[in-house]
């Protein structure tokens, strides 16, 4: 959702025009009414945010309390602390079979700035962005606040919302600068393919284009009951290395979405543009969280793998569920932590679906055009939550369609 640039006092003064551009996230919107619904008593279901419902674990919290009491409350190097930055360059080499250096890892405080800083980088007023739709909505945010056009490439139901690379193709132009890839998928849980990631590298080679791939949620993938799926990172295809931008972090896999640290991986010659970004915004990363990053990393990883298959269990229980639902069809995301169905609910769109359920039954969920037009007839739902509260808003949701498929 766009926000209104314009002011209500006469008195006050202006803002710059350019504010309208910039967007928000509708699950901090949908959260905020679902909390102000609770505030009058309403009992909430929650399945609105994509945040995990575990505790970062204990040896992560120790490490970053050991931190603060060793002294790392001080400034650090923009870039990131050596240790921190070798580190993630260690774990990325071994996990997308690459040869990753520590020089050319940048450590944020959170995933966003990685974003926000290689659209400001790569993309100047007039150049094209290809963005996957439905879509992560702060792509599309920060593409038209810098003034660059964010163009649409369909994800296909039918294709487990993965792209055609022909719709691809036919899209790119002269004013493309760069392409923004994410697998696994927010909202739709969809996975690319290794031949629809080399689809888009002979695109970004062919026409000298930048790759954003936002890898969150790299760790949060659910075998297909074949063993074929896994996570695969464009930049392990030859040539597309110099031209990725790989986003990754903290948030997702070790629950410490509230220590705000992610990390990107940046081309050499485009690293000294975003260090120069992160000066000018926000000087560094926390050192001591920094440091309970290393400890996430190179600690134990038991946590990862028991929340992952908890997550695998509830996907199990909300698409068998929204599938026993008339007019409602939803197919197994590959991984993250969310559910796309697409819904017929004949007369009302999916903002109206959504917003009656939230009004009238007390569940939160998301309008699937919240992540752009080709979200229309769709919903999203996190399964971050617990198996008796995904059970419960599987039931208002089903009473909710049913009262409204019959009106």
């Amino acid at each position: 959702m766009v926000q209104d640039a314009s002011h209500d006092s006469l008195h006050s003064p202006r803002f710059s025009p350019r504010m309208a551009e910039l967007g928000t996230e509708g699950a901090f919107e949908v959260l905020a009414r679902a909390r102000a619904l609770e505030a009058q008593g309403r009992r909430i279901v929650h399945l609105e945010i994509g945040e995990p419902d575990f505790e970062t674990a204990p040896h992560i919290v120790e490490a970053g309390v050991k931190a603060l009491h060793d002294g790392f409350t001080h400034y650090g190097p923009t870039a990131g602390l050596p240790p921190v930055r070798a580190a993630i360059a260690a774990t990325v080499s071994a996990t997308r079979g690459l040869d990753i250096s520590p020089d050319t890892v940048i450590v944020t405080p959170g995933g966003k700035p990685v974003i926000y800083y290689s659209i400001l980088a790569t993309c100047d007023a007039g150049d094209e962005v290809l963005i996957p739709d439905p879509s992560y909505p702060i792509y599309e945010s920060v593409v038209r606040y810098v003034g660059a056009k964010p163009v649409s490439i369909p994800l296909e139901f039918d294709r487990g919302f993965r792209f055609d690379p022909e719709a691809l193709r036919e899209r790119v132009t002269p004013r493309t600068r760069l392409i923004i890839l994410n697998s696994p998928h927010n909202p739709t849980g969809g996975v690319l393919t290794p031949s629809d990631l080399q689809a888009v590298a002979d695109i970004a080679i062919k026409h000298n284009l930048w790759v954003l791939s936002d890898e969150i949620y790299s760790r949060i993938i659910y075998d297909d009951g074949a063993g074929g799926r896994a996570h695969h990172s464009i930049a392990s295809i030859p040539g597309m290395l110099e031209r990725t931008v790989i986003l990754d972090g903290f948030s997702k896999a070790y629950a410490m979405t509230g220590w705000r640290l992610g990390y990107g991986i940046v081309p050499a010659p485009l690293l000294p543009h975003l260090v120069r970004l992160q000066v000018n915004v926000n000087s560094c990363t926390a050192s001591f969280v920094q440091m309970a990053g290393i400890a996430a990393l190179n600690g134990p990883q038991d946590g990862v793998h028991v929340m992952v298959a908890e997550f695998e269990a509830r996907r199990e229980l909300v698409v068998a569920g929204l599938n026993a639902i008339d007019g409602v069809e939803c197919r197994d995301p590959g991984g993250a932590f969310y559910a796309f169905p697409r819904i017929e609910v004949p007369g009302h769109t999916s903002k109206e679906v959504a917003d009656s359920l939230l009004a009238e039954e007390g569940v939160a969920i998301l309008a699937g055009t919240a992540f752009g037009e080709y979200g229309e007839n769709f919903l999203r739902l996190s399964f971050a939550n617990s198996r008796s509260e995904i059970t419960e808003g599987l039931a208002r949701i089903r009473h909710g369609i049913e009262r409204l498929r019959k009106h």
